[in-house]
């Protein structure tokens, strides 16, 4: 693992290596907010916002499907970084599929960027990153106030008559997002990266019976909050896509897959065929990442061939539903 530390590039030190063998997640340290106010510091401004991501990364992820679905593409650019992680951490490799350049800086690495933001900066470099061109830092690092802030404060700057935040559910949202993290986005990296046997099985004791759980609330129901796309349900996105393919193998997350479950098997495919979705998928690049950049738990670095999952099947939920899959914003 390797982090910055007083802005110095550290790589022997692993601040998510808990003294019980557990996975400790660290804090994200940017957590300034774009305001659609008079007199704020980060105003919602097209073109002035840029997002570096990696395709590989759930996090991220959850923002290039939320840009996407509220047509936010033409307003906020995007950076993407190489889905291998080395020693040096996230790098940009514009020669390589999938992969740009750092448009913005033109820096080798995003490490760079944490620096640039903040000289001193400690603690370990992760996408997403959403940067102010025109204040020249990094607004904030953190992926659902980076989720909300384009839902709340740059919608009208795209399609307008979208939201994955329907305003009637945003405590049903905010409940949702706190009951899914631990046991399930988090959980499979608690699962994971556990060194030692009980977290583990803890970690994978909360996993399935969460995914269990939510299995029988969409039983009747389209989705987690009910018969609207929201925040939500990109969080969730973002875990089961990458679920059979590497969390089941890699993270030994094996008591079930998801395409072992009676609902979420389709709920999956359903989000995945929403318009717009797919095309952020890079299953490529997923794997490329976790089976290659943690020797930790795949020392050989062998990329494991299946079980190539078909998220195009139909799926019949729309039956479920009174409306579209996006609602229209309220």
């Amino acid at each position: 693992m390797n982090m910055l530390v007083d802005g110095e590039w550290r790589t022997d030190v692993d601040p998510t290596a808990g003294e019980d063998g557990s996975f400790q997640r660290q804090e994200t340290s940017f957590r300034n907010r774009i305001e659609d106010d008079s007199g704020t510091r980060f105003p919602p401004e097209p073109g002035r916002y840029h997002l570096y991501v990696s395709y590989a990364c759930p996090w991220a992820h959850r923002t290039l499907i939320t840009r996407k679905l509220l047509d936010l593409e033409d307003a906020i650019t995007v950076s993407v970084v190489d889905p291998f992680r080395g020693e040096d951490g996230w790098q940009f490799t514009p020669e390589k599929e999938g992969c740009t350049r750092d448009h913005v800086h033109g820096a080798d690495y995003l490490r760079e960027l944490y620096v640039r933001a903040a000289p001193d900066a400690t603690g370990r470099v992760t996408v997403p990153v959403l940067w102010d061109t025109q204040e020249n830092t990094i607004v904030n690092n953190e992926s659902r106030e980076i989720m909300r802030m384009l839902n709340t404060e740059m919608a009208h700057l795209g399609d307008g008559n979208a939201t994955v935040l329907p305003s009637d559910l945003v405590d049903d949202v905010d409940r949702i997002l706190d009951e899914i993290y631990e046991p399930i986005n988090n959980g499979v990296y608690r699962a994971g990266f556990a060194t030692d046997q009980e977290p583990y099985d803890e970690a994978v004791d909360d996993l399935f019976a969460a995914l269990d759980r939510w299995d029988g609330v969409l039983a009747d129901r389209r989705y987690l909050a009910g018969e609207r796309l929201t925040e939500a349900d990109v969080a969730m996105f973002t875990t089961l896509v990458r679920f059979d393919e590497v969390y089941h193998t890699h993270f030994m997350c094996n008591v079930r897959r998801i395409t072992d479950y009676e609902h979420l098997w389709p709920y999956l495919r359903d989000l995945y065929q929403t318009s717009g979705v797919a095309e952020t998928v890079r299953m490529d690049h997923v794997k490329e990442h976790y089976y290659t950049t943690h020797p930790g738990v795949n020392p050989h670095r062998i990329v494991a061939r299946g079980p190539d999952p078909d998220f195009g099947a139909p799926h019949q939920r729309d039956r479920l539903a009174e409306g579209g899959p996006l609602a229209a914003a309220e």
